[in-house]
């Protein structure tokens, strides 16, 4: 494993930003605001959603089921219960292909060590993948992808990956992070076959402005928290960052200009700058993915021929 940095690779990482991770880690040492929170319940409690989302142009006879989480955030604004809470929920799904959305850490990359402990235990026949987000390429990058390679978890950085038989018409497309890293969707989808379903996994939903236009099935993102801090109607109170998280701050969406796809986004599991979450609660994803073939059969079949539906998002 590679030597820890307190830095890694982050875009515009300019100085008064370095200082302000030395300082957030310096205040929130030993976790005891996260530890306030969690005594208090102001740190969220889990919620696991399950979803069923159609795949339009994979053509296969059996669904795949998958577990997709972001927005861990292990360190000192996250409390250890809610990473045990959100490892287990992953686990209960048992999923076949387990997703995870970036943002491992919080302040340092040594925070990566307790969540990969955990994640390691997690099994996945068809494997685990991740990308990374904007505050694992502040801290030690390197050291976070040694650390995720060594429980099992294979970073993804404008790669492609295809899943084995009988799951091989699924393209999984991980793109680097849009806020701090390099993303490069173009070169990612050139690598993909013109009948592949491509499956996107991206950090943020702000994404989807370097890639106008081009389509997917379905694209999995965090990034936003749903604010981590909302009104009770779940709108959030604030979202930094471009008005397209504002607009996707967190569920399920339906993107005609990308071919149909289905954006899903997030609220994730931890905290960043405050270890607070209200009207925001923490979240796992248990996904059925279904072949576009597949939901067209059962569509014929049901009552009335056409007029009869499938739920998917």
């Amino acid at each position: 494993m590679s030597d820890r940095r307190r830095f890694g690779r982050a875009r515009r990482l300019s100085l008064a930003r370095r200082c302000s991770e030395i300082a957030l880690d310096a205040t929130y040492a030993g976790g005891w605001a996260a530890r306030l929170a969690h005594r208090f319940g102001v740190h969220g409690h889990l919620e696991v959603d399950d979803a069923t989302i159609t795949l339009p142009r994979w053509r296969a006879r059996d669904s795949l089921r998958v577990a997709f989480a972001s927005d861990f955030h292990a360190g000192p604004t996250t409390h250890p219960r809610l990473l045990d809470d959100a490892c287990h929920a992953i686990e209960a799904v048992r999923p076949q292909l387990v997703l995870l959305g970036g943002d491992f850490v919080s302040y340092h990359g040594r925070h990566v060590d307790a969540l990969s402990r955990r994640l390691e235990c997690i099994e996945a026949p068809l494997g685990k993948f991740a990308v990374l987000g904007n505050h694992d390429l502040l801290a030690d990058d390197l050291y976070i992808v040694d650390a995720l390679t060594a429980a099992g978890v294979q970073v993804l950085v404008n790669d492609v990956v295809r899943l084995p038989p009988p799951y091989d018409g699924i393209a999984l497309c991980g793109i680097d992070d849009p806020v701090r890293g390099e993303p490069d969707p173009a070169t990612v989808f050139a690598a993909t076959g013109p009948d592949d379903a491509r499956l996107v996994l991206m950090h943020a939903p702000q994404g989807l402005l370097g890639m106008p236009g081009t389509p997917f099935d379905a694209m999995l993102c965090g990034h936003t928290h749903g604010g981590q801090i909302a009104l009770p109607n779940g709108r959030p109170i604030r979202m930094p960052g471009p008005r397209i998280n504002r607009r996707y701050a967190h569920g399920r969406f339906t993107l005609p200009g990308h071919g149909g796809g289905t954006l899903l986004v997030s609220r994730g599991i931890g905290c960043s700058e405050l270890p607070v979450r209200l009207f925001a609660a923490p979240q796992v994803h248990a996904l059925t993915f279904v072949p576009g073939i597949l939901r067209e059969r059962r569509t014929a079949e049901a009552p009335g021929g056409a007029g009869g539906k499938v739920t998917a998002a």
